[in-house]
């Protein structure tokens, strides 16, 4: 095993920390995105629940808590969003705008296998990882 390697296994907690904490505020930030600016989304609409979805799952993630039934849901929102909004566009994600909703799938599915990692609030408050 060379050095890289052995630096990789030794902080790789704290790089996926920073993995999670990233695609949490980030997906807090896009669903922020739909409730402030020019035209927020209408309450009740499809457009308001999938905000909704995001600023808690972009929260829950920041947090460490309960990050596989965050990334669960929010995966099964990305999934909606692209056949609804992008697939109707065309096949490719690049061409139609679903690239963000693809991404965020991919990183949904990680975190789904991972869940909170080392460090977190989950483990903190509650001594075990629940979901």
């Amino acid at each position: 095993m060379g050095y890289c390697s052995k630096c990789v296994d030794k902080y790789s907690g704290y790089f996926y920390l920073v993995f999670r904490v990233l695609i949490g505020v980030l997906f807090f930030m896009h669903g922020w995105m739909k409730f402030s600016g020019a035209a927020p989304a209408p309450f009740g609409s499809l457009f308001w629940f999938a905000g909704v979805i995001e600023v808690v799952a972009g929260v829950l993630l920041v947090l460490g808590v309960f990050s596989r039934l965050a990334a669960t849901v929010s995966a099964l929102e990305m999934i909606v969003a692209y056949f609804m909004v992008h697939a109707s566009k065309g096949w490719n994600p690049l061409a139609n705008g679903g690239e963000l909703a693809v991404l965020f799938l991919a990183t949904f599915l990680v975190l789904i296998v991972y869940g909170n990692g080392k460090f977190n609030l989950e483990h903190t408050l509650l001594r075990k990882e629940l979901f």
